[in-house]
């Protein structure tokens, strides 16, 4: 299972480290990219998990989540 999710607030390779971290934090996180130009993150989970429990952690990190979708 993958979800992307859209992010704004990201402005420079230090938001992105601080995303990532974030993300990878989540138990149920394989995997976990975030790109600065696209404004998100792909994460790659061994098992779903609710959007609203990512949204609570990219926002907890500082970012703001436009939408999440499943890929």
């Amino acid at each position: 299972m993958e979800k992307k999710i859209l992010i704004e607030g990201m402005s420079c390779g230090h938001c992105v480290g601080h995303v990532e971290r974030a993300l990878k934090e989540v138990k149920e996180s394989i995997e976990v990219k975030v790109d600065l130009e696209g404004k998100n993150a792909v994460i790659k989970l061994k098992e779903d998990i609710s959007n609203e429990k990512l949204k609570e952690v990219v926002e907890e990190a500082g970012y703001d989540v436009v939408a999440i979708e499943n890929l």
